[in-house]
């Protein structure tokens, strides 16, 4: 054995040694948050604040998240009204916990085809043609409806106020101050965005009272629309369907179609009045006794519980947190998890069927790790093949066999920059009570640049551009009318014995599952506490294709925080990776611990942004 070689196996094994005692010892920039009866947290102070309002009024945790969700739509928080909501509810009722499928879907005309005929090789990253239809507004109507206490009117009253005017915050003003030339082509969104337009700040300054007064309208008519089907006779949750039929399929619809339709959009009454929201069963896996759910292939968040299936074989503990050897390990499960994600993943409601069994198959997970190549970073992986292990044949190996020589889009197509396309949109949200109510959300899309469509007030979506036009680049998530594309947004929740045990969410495109993961083994197999786990350095790979923009993939590219030490550098370096580096690398994640042996609540709010709890 090489010198060099013991002294890595020396420093490994020192750095497991100290890893339990250095976590519980970790200073954090912000405190856990301690909560008895409730917590709320997530991407802006603001929105917190909503969330508090609720429980305050004596709403529970779905209510909460329905309030922080209008909130952070409105103060467009890397989001906004028309884009898309997906969640994750446990119902401490039943026992079980509930997926929110509230992503939009692609509108009527919307073909490989038709974006062929405009020249394109991608749906564009921005503007009408990138819109599916607005899923926020019913996403939270039907979670309210569904699992709330409160009324519509209660929910959306910190939204409201909010859209009248509120002191806009330094990073949306700011952002709209960058994309002001973009934005001015858009007539609404120009008159709401730039009220200072033709001075040399555009945009609202920090602190300047916002106003968005077509969509404080929008919103009062559905809160109106409740109020009259309650004086009716309706019941709580048909007077907050009533105000969702006004949305999708009364005079709020023809506006926002009128207006997509003026800019160059596709969608109709029917793409708006057909779409739906579905109350879902989510996939789990089980990691050394913990139930691990998510979403499934609408989203990516079965990556996440595939490189769960594949590390579970080894014991990451032993190797050292942020060792060279546990570095590669996850970025190999990663891979071969995220290779799968980019072939077989698309929506379940529309065919192929996606061999969901076949993936999260605790065997399929062996045989991927079985290839695992232990001294050098693998830059052509391929999807596998996970149909043996559900009893089928894959109808699509020879587009597998040529996978790496497949094209995609050229940069140049994209109209979006690629470290701003890996990190697109976001914001999370967390929610619980003491009743045992528990709410994950990752809402998105409609983010600054936005069209506005028309005097709605909502933001359109930009999520058109997650689809493919070609199968051989993805034959399950090629564009169709009707079809939603494979989002990024990845809500998670994991029970221990039957009771909820984590709640955590991330913002930031591709790079989501792969935090996830991270903090999830942060607490698991280093002790970390949940604050301690959301700041902790974690790492990102580049080596899948980009969600967004161009689809473009960097292999071997390795984003490691500025910390990590020279020796696991040099030796990273030596296995194919190429190094960059950032002083945050977190995430930024927010997330809830509940603590079995107190009863109480524990929450961990990122300090990667702007993110903030309040619990009580």
């Amino acid at each position: 054995m090489s010198r060099r070689l013991i002294l890595t196996c020396v420093l490994m094994v020192a750095a497991h040694a100290a890893a339990p005692h250095a976590a519980t010892a970790q200073t954090t920039q912000k405190p856990v948050l301690h909560g008895k009866d409730w917590m709320a947290i997530t991407g802006k102070p603001l929105g917190a604040t909503a969330g508090a309002m609720m429980f305050l009024r004596g709403g529970n945790a779905v209510d909460a998240a329905c309030a922080m969700l209008g909130a952070t739509a409105t103060m467009w928080d890397v989001l906004g009204w028309g884009g898309e909501t997906q969640a994750l509810i446990y119902n401490p009722e039943t026992g079980r916990v509930i997926g929110i499928n509230a992503l939009g879907a692609a509108p009527s005309g919307a073909t490989p085809e038709f974006f062929r005929e405009q020249g394109m090789e991608i749906p564009p990253a921005y503007g009408p043609l990138a819109a599916v239809t607005p899923g926020t507004p019913g996403g939270l109507m039907v979670m309210l409806a569904e699992y709330g206490s409160l009324s519509l009117a209660e929910v959306l009253e910190p939204a409201i106020d909010m859209a009248r005017g509120y002191p806009i915050e330094a990073q949306a003003a700011n952002a709209i101050e960058r994309e002001k030339e973009r934005i001015a082509g858009w007539p609404y969104s120009k008159e709401v965005f730039l009220p200072h337009y033709g001075e040399e700040r555009a945009a609202p300054s920090p602190g300047e009272i916002f106003v968005q007064e077509d969509l404080a309208r929008t919103l009062e008519k559905l809160v109106e629309t409740e109020a009259a089907a309650l004086a009716a006779g309706a019941s709580r949750r048909d007077a907050i369907m009533a105000a969702y039929n006004r949305f999708y399929r009364g005079d709020i619809a023809e506006e926002f179609v009128r207006s997509s339709n003026e800019v160059g959009g596709l969608h109709t009454m029917e793409d708006l009045a057909n779409w739906q929201v579905y109350l879902e069963e989510p996939v789990m896996t089980s990691y050394k006794g913990i139930d691990v759910y998510k979403l499934t292939t609408w989203v990516q968040g079965p990556v996440l519980l595939q490189a769960l299936n594949i590390l579970e074989g080894l014991d990451v503990a032993s190797m050292g947190y942020n060792s060279t050897r546990y570095v590669h390990a996850l970025y190999q499960a990663m891979n071969l998890a995220f290779a799968d994600r980019d072939f077989y993943y698309g929506d379940p409601y529309y065919p192929p069927v996606e061999p969901v069994a076949g993936l999260l198959s605790k065997e399929y997970a062996a045989s991927r790790a079985a290839g695992i190549d232990w001294e050098r970073n693998d830059p052509d992986v391929l999807p596998g093949d996970p149909y043996p292990f559900q009893g089928g044949t894959n109808p699509f190996l020879h587009l597998i066999e040529s996978w790496n020589e497949q094209p995609v889009a050229t940069p140049e197509s994209a109209g979006m920059d690629y470290e701003d396309a890996f990190y697109a949109g976001t914001t999370s949200i967390q929610a619980a009570d003491a009743d045992g109510w528990v709410v994950s959300v990752t809402p998105s899309g409609a983010w600054i640049p936005a069209v506005i469509a028309g005097r709605t007030g909502i933001g359109m979506s930009q999520r058109m551009q997650s689809f493919v036009l070609d199968e051989r680049a993805g034959p399950y998530n090629v564009v169709e009318p009707g079809k939603r594309p494979r989002a990024t947004l990845t809500p998670s929740l994991a029970l221990k014995d039957g009771r909820p045990f984590l709640s955590f969410a991330v913002q930031g495109g591709d790079g989501q599952d792969q935090n996830l993961l991270q903090f999830f083994l942060n607490v698991v197999e280093f002790g970390m506490n949940v604050q301690q786990a959301a700041e902790a350095a974690n790492f990102n790979s580049y080596q899948m294709r980009s969600s967004f923009g161009a689809h473009e993939s960097q292999p071997g590219r390795l984003l490691l925080n500025e910390g990590v030490p020279a020796w696991v550098r040099t030796e990273l370096e030596a296995m194919g990776y190429e190094l960059t580096f950032a002083a945050r690398t977190s995430g930024p994640i927010n997330a809830i611990f509940f603590d079995a042996a107190t009863g109480t609540m524990w929450g961990g709010s990122s300090n990667h942004g702007e993110d903030y709890g309040i619990a009580w």
